[in-house]
């Protein structure tokens, strides 16, 4: 009895003693999320001050450099057109990433079971990812009679290598100790592709998406700048290319803004279930003490 008593009075310390650690703990946690937060938000306010200012002190012509205020009413002014823009940019942005995604991890998949695919067809996929797509996007506009196929085509050829060759790495990464371990226990080759080494690759498969999220848009604001299709199925680098040679650079302008915010919003969203799907047992996403 005396002993229990005794135990409890141990126990009962030690959770006095990480109360307050636990509430530092959560203080500097909730410190660091304002300041991930908080700190870029102002930067960009202070930037946007400090733009306004300038061309309000220096009268600079909107047609130069149009203010931020000047940029938001083109925004709301042109919403309709933009809006309709923006949608057919990330149509093609979005299934060229689909089709990034099925593509690279099936063949990622076939290289980790044969090397022999891998060395036959790994320099081919280098040769396309070197190749810069502003000088082949002309040619696929050439060979390729539908203009939004050919837009696909090059969004995807953009894509696909950072998904392809993290899902190899990651594939090839896996525990040769659990691999043998599997052997040892009879496991087949997908036995121990499903249970070991797609788990073991999933880190670096969604390392490669958000690299890959940020290239489709890329990749298809390029196709779009070489295709330069008028008409309601143009995308927002039409739109900028039609500002530019009317001198509206307040519409320039908003549709970057638009670029820019998809851009993130694709990065912050890819993070976001990189996160949930990694928080509850990779190194990476963790929650890591102070």
């Amino acid at each position: 009895m005396s002993s229990a008593i005794a135990r409890a009075a141990v126990r009962g310390r030690h959770g006095a003693q990480d109360s307050p650690m636990a509430d530092a703990r959560e203080r500097q946690s909730h410190r660091d999320r304002l300041l991930r937060w908080g700190a870029p938000v102002l930067i960009a306010g202070l930037a946007l001050i400090a733009w306004e200012l300038v061309v309000w002190w220096n009268q600079i012509p909107h047609y130069i450099l149009p203010s931020p205020s000047l940029v938001l009413q083109s925004l709301v002014r042109d919403w309709g057109t933009l809006s309709a823009s923006l949608l057919m940019t990330l149509q093609i942005t979005f299934l060229a990433l689909a089709v990034a995604i099925v593509g690279g991890v099936g063949l990622a998949v076939l290289f980790s079971l044969s090397k022999w695919v891998e060395f036959s067809l790994f320099p081919f996929a280098v040769v396309l990812q070197v190749t810069p797509i502003v000088a082949i996007a002309p040619l696929i506009l050439i060979y390729v009679d539908s203009t939004y196929a050919a837009l696909l085509i090059c969004a995807w050829i953009v894509a696909f290598f950072p998904i392809l060759a993290n899902t190899t790495l990651g594939l090839n990464s896996a525990d040769h100790n659990l691999q043998s371990l599997f052997e040892l226990y009879g496991a087949t080759r997908w036995q121990t592709m499903r249970f070991l080494r797609l788990p073991a690759a999933m880190p670096y498969f969604l390392g490669g998406l958000k690299i890959a999220g940020g290239l489709a848009l890329i990749g298809a604001i390029v196709a779009e700048f070489a295709a330069g299709t008028a008409g309601a199925g143009s995308g927002l680098a039409y739109r900028i290319l039609e500002a530019g040679y009317r001198l509206n650079i307040p519409r320039m302008f908003a549709a970057l803004l638009l670029i820019s915010l998809t851009g993130i919003a694709i990065f912050l969203t890819l993070s976001l279930l990189s996160h949930l799907l990694l928080r509850k047992w990779h190194e990476s996403a963790l929650e890591r003490e102070k």
